[in-house]
């Protein structure tokens, strides 16, 4: 009970003045949004209505899987379950479950866990054959021997990250590739967690930068006929800025990304 009570003392408490200055942003961006949706026509907000019906409630089932997690209500395990759960809500609402469906959802689920599975298995396998060959040393051989700023380090990294997003999906970059960085990143005193939000966010860039983009081609799939591949690439440039212009942003203040997870779980 003293370790629970010494644990507790140590989490941070809320910024002063947070919440004035969130109900604040909350305000103006109920606001603006208020202002914008006003000026909208007939033809506009019947189309407004069907993105949120449609969208609003896999949103919400998707906040519900993670503010279970956030909170401490069930394990990353226990809320996929959660999430199923409420996948058969939604289907079962939507008058749209059936037995056939039900039976696609198991298999497409356990072909692709035991793709997962034998990715790790992989994974483990090239990590211990990697390290006893001596792999690992050489490359932090010679990352030290490039004399590498944290920022320089960082930039190294991420740029390699970006470029094997293009061939390869996220799950090899991060069985394979990000357990050779990660030794390194206690030398460079680079929070592990700033990193590794950093490669998520680096990642869907990747999936939309050519000359590859994966992501733009799962697009094209589902698109209208008359929609081209390079109105997808250049309806994504504007996304592609917001990522570089967040990577930015969360290197230059890194309390933008690690304030949330040392406020729920401590430092």
């Amino acid at each position: 009970m003293e370790g629970v009570q010494t644990e507790a003392a140590k989490a941070p408490g809320v910024p002063e003045g947070f919440k004035q200055g969130f109900g604040l942003a909350v305000l103006l961006t109920v606001g603006l949004l208020g202002w914008y949706y006003a000026k909208f026509d007939a033809e506009q907000f019947e189309i407004l209505t069907m993105l949120v019906s449609s969208v609003m409630p896999l949103a919400t089932l998707t906040l519900v899987v993670l503010g279970v997690i956030l909170f401490g209500i069930t394990t990353a395990t226990e809320s996929a379950a959660v999430g199923a759960a409420g996948a058969f809500l939604m289907a079962f609402y939507a008058r749209s479950l059936s037995f056939k469906k039900i039976k696609e959802a198991v298999f497409l689920t356990a072909k692709t866990t035991s793709m997962v599975c034998w990715l790790f298995v992989g994974s483990a396998l090239f990590s211990a054959v990697f390290a006893i060959l001596g792999g690992q040393r050489l490359v932090e051989e010679w990352v030290m021997a490039l004399n590498l700023s944290p920022l320089q380090f960082m930039l190294l990294s991420q740029a390699i990250i970006f470029v094997l997003g293009w061939p390869l999906e996220w799950t090899e970059i991060i069985v394979i590739f990000v357990p050779i960085f990660l030794p390194l990143l206690q030398h460079f005193e680079i929070n592990p967690i700033l990193w590794g939000v950093l490669v998520f966010v680096n990642l869907q860039a990747a999936f939309l930068s050519p000359p590859v983009a994966m992501s733009a081609f799962y697009l094209k799939g589902v698109s209208p006929p008359h929609v081209t591949i390079n109105q997808i690439f250049a309806g994504m440039m504007p996304y592609m800025l917001i990522v570089i212009l967040c990577m930015v942003f969360m290197y230059i203040w890194p309390g933008l990304t690690l304030w949330l997870p040392t406020f729920l779980y401590g430092g």
